[in-house]
């Protein structure tokens, strides 16, 4: 029954659709290095329109649309969408998240990172195949309510968390079957979602020929989607944390031999940090910095570890909510920035923002930095919608697919009301757009085109089974293993 109201729910295509009467925000043609302070770092049009053909970009433009344009989208039969003055902006990009901790919200209140690992992954350690795939796809489907249309995935890896000692984990979890990874593939792919799919090489478990067998095996499940879902595939870092001293060189060999990225955690909790920070030598010594090698949150860091990252090629995702959350610090993004480093800005998951708001993201990150150098240029708002958009698509390596409203790019946006509830005069639109909206001014959310959500609703076909399966399941498990914290 769910594969039949998937397929129907695939074949809602929109040959045509004519978007007009929009405050567009395009993020179009500008470059990284583009000067923050600026609004045109995003491209924009006070009233404009866009026209999306097959699910792509197709044209945009300033005021009314070209009188040929409107004849050729009556006469192909296509849909007008006359937004009444909303924004219209590309969805935002998460370019680091944890779907399947979508029904995990308000743990670890109390606790610093490892200590909420031990409360929300001590819970998913007992999970089944089925419980995370139900997970991951109402995670998907919540970032989708919220306008988030593209993430980088990392999914819970075949190794089942332990807690920490003396800054790293024993390694001697049992080993889940592979399905319990494809699952959470699979349920991506199901709700609509783009992604990039993140997998655990889980380098403690079998010898090295199980290892890289095994990553290869989910490696290929993934590449066999859509690619227009499915957008790439990369390795979860984990030399944070592995016993293995030569954790590094087993990622890198498999980056080299299967053309994946990799993002690590990295840096992240204030604890152990001089065990933590030695530990950035493995990456660099092992040839990983480049464009393919992403640190997320890389917070406790030095001017030494900042420089030789940047100087490889290596980029950053930020994640200021969570690392509020969390009580990691505060990421030294602006001098990363200048110092050349690619920055994304993801939401990391439900269970430690508790809320998937890319709005209440930004404006976090804009107050950590402000607060920090006490200088209101070190975050702008133009520089952070660039960040959890183009710029976040630009760390993930799918720039050239999502991340702006620019032609022959996917047409994922979100209609943006700023009269529902009205905000008043927008005397800097863009910046009114970041900082004075929220989920409530969220009207529509479209992906290549097609409405996936409305008012919060989605119109997945299978979001109330997924709701009910997390308010039975995820109950049920808490009370054969005892409640979590």
């Amino acid at each position: 029954m769910a594969a039949a109201h998937l397929a129907r729910h695939a074949q809602r295509t929109t040959v045509q659709l004519l978007v007009t009467d929009a405050r567009l925000i395009t993020l179009a043609g500008q470059p990284a290095g583009g000067d923050p302070h600026s609004a045109d770092v995003v491209g924009h049009h006070e009233r404009g329109w866009m026209l999306v053909e097959d699910g792509l970009v197709a044209a945009t433009g300033d005021g009314e649309p070209p009188a040929a344009v409107r004849a050729g989208v009556a006469a192909a039969g296509g849909e007008v969408l006359d937004v009444g003055g909303a924004f219209v902006a590309p969805g935002f990009v998460s370019s680091h998240s944890h779907l399947f901790t979508s029904g995990l919200r308000g743990l670890g209140v109390a606790e610093t990172l490892y200590g909420w690992c031990d409360s929300m992954l001590g819970t998913t350690a007992h999970m089944s195949p089925e419980h995370i795939y139900w997970s991951t796809l109402h995670g998907a489907l919540d970032f989708l309510s919220h306008g988030v249309t593209t993430a980088y995935n990392f999914t819970d890896p075949l190794q089942a968390w332990e807690p920490m000692v003396e800054g790293r984990r024993t390694g001697t979890a049992g080993l889940r079957d592979l399905s319990y990874h494809t699952r959470q593939a699979d349920a991506c792919r199901d709700a609509g979602l783009r992604f990039v799919d993140a997998i655990g090489m889980d380098a403690t478990a079998g010898t090295d020929a199980d290892v890289v067998d095994r990553f290869a095996a989910s490696v290929e499940h993934t590449r066999a989607m859509d690619p227009s879902l499915a957008l790439g595939v990369s390795i979860m870092g984990q030399v944070q944390w592995s016993p293995r001293p030569d954790a590094a060189e087993v990622e890198v060999a498999a980056m080299r031999r299967h053309g994946v990225t990799n993002q690590a955690h990295f840096l992240e909790s204030p604890e152990a940090v001089p065990l933590q920070q030695s530990k950035f030598a493995l990456y660099r010594d092992a040839g990983a910095l480049g464009p393919d090698m992403v640190f997320g949150h890389f917070i406790q860091t030095t001017p030494e570890i900042i420089e030789q990252a940047a100087a490889g090629g290596a980029g950053m995702s930020w994640q200021p909510a969570s690392n509020g959350r969390l009580a990691s610090g505060v990421a030294l993004v602006p001098e990363m920035l200048a110092m050349g480093m690619t920055v994304g800005l993801g939401l990391d998951d439900q269970a430690c923002t508790d809320v998937a708001d890319p709005w209440q993201n930004m404006r976090i990150g804009i107050a950590a930095q402000r607060a920090r150098t006490k200088d209101p240029l070190a975050m702008m708002p133009e520089l952070a919608l660039r960040l959890h958009t183009l710029g976040a698509a630009e760390v993930m390596g799918v720039a050239d697919r999502v991340g702006s409203l620019e032609v022959g790019k996917h047409a994922d946006f979100v209609v943006v009301d700023p009269r529902q509830p009205d905000v008043g005069p927008l005397w800097h639109p863009v910046r009114s757009y970041v900082l004075s909206m929220s989920l409530r001014n969220l009207r529509a959310v479209y992906v290549g085109g097609v409405l996936v959500d409305e008012g919060g609703r989605s119109r997945h076909p299978l979001a109330a089974e997924a709701s009910a399966r997390l308010h039975t399941d995820l109950p049920a498990l808490a009370a054969r293993i005892g409640h979590p914290r």
